[in-house]
């Protein structure tokens, strides 16, 4: 098996809880690395709502793998930033068995 071709630079963002002033909290995306990847996309789908649609793709993303634990080991609930593009991890596995790349399923929701 060839390398894949990394040439996508990413942002590897995790939500972190912040205190809203008024005694709760709110959520805020904090970037915990940069990683290069690959995006291929998958299928998409579209739902309809009362007042808008949701379309939705699901894409596989590629990227060298980092230790179990490692910070800069993508993990479900995490997401990829790609400009204004966003891609939510949803599940992360070994690319192959000996574990150089890992491969993150990830949907990328538009609101339209």
């Amino acid at each position: 098996m060839s390398a894949p071709r990394l040439s996508r630079r990413l942002v590897l963002e995790e939500a972190q809880r912040v205190p809203d002033g008024a005694g709760g909290h709110g959520l805020t995306w904090v970037a915990v690395g940069m990683l290069w990847g690959l995006i291929e996309a998958g299928a998409g789908r579209e739902r309809a709502g009362e007042f808008v649609t949701l379309s939705s793709v699901g894409y596989q993303i590629t990227v060298r793998a980092a230790p179990p634990g490692a910070p800069s080991r993508p993990k479900p609930e995490q997401r990829f930033r790609e400009g204004a593009r966003v891609f939510r991890i949803t599940a992360v596995t070994e690319m192959e068995p000996d574990g150089r790349y890992l491969t993150c399923f990830a949907q990328e929701e538009v609101l339209a």
